[in-house]
């Protein structure tokens, strides 16, 4: 008899999709430095709205958030200067992600089950940057397959439940956002929320495990 819910362990699970911001490495709060340094002549207390609204929203999209956080601070976005300020904040976090501090046990925990599980990276980085990133971390071979933005990350992994044609019991996404768990209940799967165990209050339902990382997993 399979296990349910929180009985289960991680490696419990056939396949896991990832998210990785805040799962994989600890970079929330780099993209949140990133995002107020774009709009640092702002009031403090537009910057302060423009950090929490990150870290309470990590799995929305850089292209979503910049012309929202425009407004916010009164900067009137063309085509042509979002692009510039998307290139712009690609260039302060890219190297800022790949030397931020690994999820205490994820490294193993990926080397170790990746021959047994089916990994599968969903993040709502632009593909290439995420190409980029998993690659000079050494870590792009251990996932079947790695789904950046402009792909939302609920249809990412509904194209991969399709493909494998499992039972979703078998399959978990391990998040830290909203969108993370939006991404699992929609899909009929179930979410592991990787944080604090005080943020589970974001989500409108306990997740089946909380986990602040992968040491005894």
């Amino acid at each position: 008899m399979k296990k349910r819910g929180c009985e289960k362990s991680l490696t419990d699970y056939s396949t896991i999709f990832w998210d990785f911001d805040g799962v994989i490495k600890l970079s929330v709060d780099v993209k949140a430095n990133a995002f107020v340094q774009l709009f640092e002549g702002s009031e403090a207390v537009v910057l302060e709205k423009i950090r929490s609204h990150h870290l309470k929203n990590g799995g929305m999209s850089r292209f979503d958030k910049i012309p929202l956080y425009a407004r916010w601070a009164g900067v009137d976005l063309n085509p042509s200067m979002l692009e510039t300020y998307t290139d712009e904040f690609s260039r302060i976090v890219l190297n800022s992600v790949v030397s931020s501090e690994w999820v205490p046990g994820v490294v193993q925990y990926l080397h170790l089950n990746y021959r047994r599980q089916d990994f599968y990276l969903v993040s709502a980085t632009p593909q290439e940057e995420i190409e980029i990133i998993t690659k000079r971390l050494e870590i792009h071979g251990l996932f079947k397959q790695i789904s950046g933005f402009p792909t939302l990350k609920s249809l990412a992994v509904s194209r991969v439940l399709e493909k494998l044609s499992k039972s979703n019991i078998d399959c978990v996404f391990i998040g830290d956002a909203l969108i993370d768990y939006e991404a699992a209940e929609s899909n009929g799967i179930d979410f592991v929320f990787r944080g604090e165990l005080s943020d589970i209050t974001w989500f409108p339902k306990n997740p089946v495990k909380t986990m602040g990382n992968f040491l005894d997993q």
